[in-house]
């Protein structure tokens, strides 16, 4: 029996446990920095283009409260098909007035899935809202699914916490819960690694007083166009392609 002979058996048990250790180990987490990297590296190469499909309520759908004015999904897409250069780039905005995330991910085959998306980008829970704590947990798991279809889809989530609304108007009485849904958004973003947009945040911070925020209300709870202009400045300074001087997003 030759060296060689000998060394087979040993290599073949080597290359048999190396295999093993190999399946064993867990893929990595995916993390928001993750993503931020795959979506600039993406962005980076303007020969490839990207699908994006924006979807959620009627704040997304831009439906009624705009007037001529442009809703944030068509200023992300003057933005990256335009001024970016990424002409070939495809939008899609699937979002309904009235939706809530069962409807979304009831739905999800034929209004996200079906186009291939590279980037899904999702605001959701003004609806959910009026349900109150008791559709906290529903709410939860219906947003954790949609993100793992996006990820087993191979695109790349994006999750957008809601505007406040006027809080001193009759007609939100029904979404006082609008806090603690907004803050389960945050949680699924941190949780699942996911991009999360915080427009809850910036509001607050930039609009603390209900007179204020009235200046980006078109009514007691949907955006008018000022208050669609910062959706889309808050979307390209998360994905880091804000640009104060690019017309679509200036304020």
């Amino acid at each position: 029996m030759t060296a060689v002979t000998r060394l087979r058996p040993m290599a073949a048990a080597f290359l048999g446990m190396a295999a093993t250790f190999s399946q064993a180990q867990p893929a990595p987490e995916p993390t928001p920095l993750a993503d931020l990297v795959t979506l600039q590296a993406e962005l980076a190469q303007p020969s490839k283009p990207l699908t994006w499909v924006i979807s959620g309520d009627s704040i997304t759908q831009g439906a009624k409260w705009l007037g001529r004015e442009r809703s944030y999904p068509e200023l992300i897409q003057e933005r990256v098909r335009w001024e970016m250069n990424r002409r070939r780039d495809f939008f899609v905005n699937s979002a309904i007035s009235g939706e809530k995330t069962a409807g979304l991910r009831a739905d999800f085959a034929w209004r996200v899935l079906r186009f291939h998306p590279d980037v899904v980008s999702i605001m959701i829970g003004m609806n959910d809202a009026v349900a109150g704590p008791a559709g906290r947990a529903a709410f939860e798991a219906e947003l954790r699914e949609m993100v793992r279809q996006v990820r087993v889809a191979g695109a790349i989530p994006l999750l957008h916490r809601t505007n406040p609304v006027d809080t001193d108007n009759p007609d939100t009485l029904t979404r006082t819960d609008l806090p603690a849904y907004n803050e389960i958004i945050a949680q699924v973003a941190g949780s699942t690694g996911t991009i999360l947009i915080d427009h809850w945040t910036r509001w607050l911070e930039a609009r603390p007083t209900v007179a204020g925020r009235r200046e980006w209300l078109a009514d007691p709870i949907h955006p008018n166009g000022a208050g669609h202009r910062q959706f889309a400045i808050e979307f390209f300074k998360a994905i880091g392609r804000y640009d104060s001087a690019a017309a679509s997003t200036r304020p």
